[in-house]
């Protein structure tokens, strides 16, 4: 019972708030803009299933709270496609059912009959919201924690690494790479992380002279404390331990929402250039995480944020900050995700309003459906495709092969 208990503790509980109130926060973005253009909506859910609680309020929206709480959704007025796909004869059908029931001037209050405009709002507030809840978090954190950074001064060269090799010497100060700037060790490595194979021109600054280094990551395995052993590039250099190198930087609310700002972008950035490796085939795939993935880093930081603590109160704190830094982690990643042009996402919706505006009539019926279809597959075999990746580096396959070998 221990046990299961400290599995419900340490990894379903911490998935669930992060997971459920991410994808609230993204629903509830579409919801609101809906509202403020005055749009007709059914019901708002927290959670999917059956509902456990429900209520109306007086504008006729039902609340309800599902059964498996790992998300929710909008639905609107007569949307009753799951894939928001406008059949042309299912809305004049509709057209006549609103204005028989309602009069011809509640046409417009419903989603479908919505200039293109509008309904690009609509949707294209999800994945906005994501991004404002990205920055609220990452802002709170830097004002009320501040950040703590170490130079990206190398601290020692390990024998026989492409570091040693291209030149780096011990107390190297690293300014840039391939032009951009090196605030702190940790963005190095990361930078140095999705280039495996890929010369890379660092910026040095050895004493009072500047020199450019040009070395190539050596694709390895990388150990982390939260992710775990991924693929990635490494240089073979450490961090310096010199406490002079280590700053602390506080931010009043401007600073800090502009630091927000700038991490987010560098998040979507990194994003986008690791899909595109990814998908030329240049990088590994494992580090793809579904829900078994995510639920994973939600227990580690969870012990992380727990480990030394001296009281229930710095657990509670520690455990607070670190699933704060994962939701909007996360919440970046949704709504980026959110925006790829794939028929079944909000960007493939993106993508029939921008054929609507232009060609001033809505794709055919037919092609969105195909193209919803398409989606949907590809949602679906990525999804499996990095369920089997968790389950993989939980080595539960090989769990299950052991108990028939």
């Amino acid at each position: 019972m221990s046990g299961l208990l400290h599995y419900v503790l340490l990894y379903v509980i911490p998935t669930v708030l992060v997971l459920g109130g991410v994808v609230t926060i993204h629903e509830l973005g579409h919801f609101l803009a809906a509202k403020c253009l005055g749009t007709a909506v059914d019901r708002f859910s927290i959670g999917f299933g059956h509902a456990l609680f429900s209520w109306r309020d007086r504008s006729g929206v039902e609340w309800r709270i599902g059964w498996l709480p790992l998300g929710g959704y909008v639905r609107f007025a007569g949307d009753e496609n799951a894939a928001s796909l406008p059949d042309p004869t299912e809305l004049a059908a509709q057209r006549r059912e609103i204005i028989a029931r309602e009069g011809a001037q509640a046409v417009g209050r419903y989603f479908h009959f919505k200039p293109t405009w509008q309904r690009a709002i609509i949707v294209v507030a999800g994945p906005a919201a994501n991004f404002v809840l990205a920055i609220v978090l990452f802002a709170g954190l830097f004002m009320a924690f501040g950040h703590i950074t170490v130079k990206p001064r190398v601290g020692l060269v390990n024998h026989g690494t492409v570091a040693e090799a291209a030149g780096f010497r011990a107390g190297d100060l690293v300014l840039r790479a391939n032009g951009r700037a090196m605030p702190d060790f940790d963005e190095l490595q990361q930078f140095v992380s999705l280039r495996a194979g890929v010369p890379i021109t660092f910026t040095v600054q050895r004493g009072a002279e500047i020199l450019q280094i040009t070395a190539t990551p050596r694709s390895q395995i990388l150990q982390s404390p939260v992710a775990g052993p991924q693929h990635g590039g490494a240089l073979g250099i450490l961090s310096s331990n010199d406490p002079r190198d280590v700053i602390r930087t506080r931010y009043n609310p401007i600073e800090a929402v502009g630091a927000a700002v700038d991490r987010t972008w560098n998040m979507v950035a990194t994003t986008v250039y690791f899909l595109g490796r990814m998908v030329t085939g240049q990088v590994s795939t494992d580090s793809l995480r579904g829900v078994l993935g995510i639920a994973g880093v939600a227990g580690k930081v969870t012990e992380l944020g727990a480990a030394g603590a001296t009281s229930f109160g710095s657990m509670m704190l520690g455990v607070s900050v670190n699933l704060l830094q994962v939701a909007a982690m996360i919440s970046v990643s949704l709504g980026f995700m959110n925006l790829l042009p794939i028929p079944v996402l909000d960007g493939g919706h993106l993508l029939f309003y921008a054929y609507e505006a232009v060609a001033r009539r809505p794709l055919a019926a037919k092609v969105q459906a195909a193209g919803y279809r398409v989606g949907l597959a590809l949602v679906l075999g990525l999804m499996l495709f990095a369920t089997w990746n968790d389950l993989a580096r939980l080595r539960v396959l090989n769990f299950l092969g052991g108990l028939f070998s």
